[in-house]
């Protein structure tokens, strides 16, 4: 895949060929943050493959393909927010991304907000998993219900998603 010099999605105000088009071609993200921007750009292109190798291997299996899939067919992806960081620098080896995503799904405009933590597996940078702060598109609404549906989009109860793992 290549990009062009229009600006990245993951908000940082540079190009994607200056941003996270090297990252998503292979050059490991120096940060946790930049991970998760990559990787917030990998879903706004719908690069599964990228989403499935930057998580962390014993994660990997356990990822449901299909509800990925699925949003990235249901999602447009509208903007992101890095509301907060801690640790994660090049010097780290664990570190947490609070961010909130917003997108569109079925005319609804929503907002993924989560907490993610990051670790360095021999020297790069992988996503263990997440927390989710506010319930999908009302943040600070409390913790997602296992019953509720997923803040990700999917259109599956959060028990049988993202919640799964948990």
């Amino acid at each position: 895949m290549s990009f062009d010099v229009t600006l990245c999605p993951c908000g940082s105000g540079r190009s994607g060929e200056a941003c996270c088009g090297p990252i998503l071609a292979g050059t490991p993200a120096p940060t946790a943050e930049t991970l998760m921007r990559s990787r917030y750009t990998a879903f706004v292109r719908g690069d599964l493959t990228y989403i499935d190798q930057t998580h962390a291997p014993e994660k990997r299996d356990k990822v449901e393909r299909s509800a990925t899939k699925n949003t990235f067919n249901s999602v447009e992806w509208v903007r992101l927010e890095v509301l907060q960081t801690e640790r994660g620098g090049v010097r780290d080896d664990t570190g947490m991304v609070e961010f909130a995503a917003h997108f569109r799904q079925n005319g609804a405009e929503m907002v993924h907000r989560e907490r993610s933590k990051f670790r360095r597996d021999n020297g790069l940078w992988v996503y263990v998993d997440g927390d989710f702060p506010g319930d999908a598109g009302v943040p600070g609404k409390g913790k997602v219900g296992r019953n509720a549906s997923c803040p990700c989009g999917s259109g599956k109860k959060y028990k049988k998603c993202c919640g799964a793992n948990r």
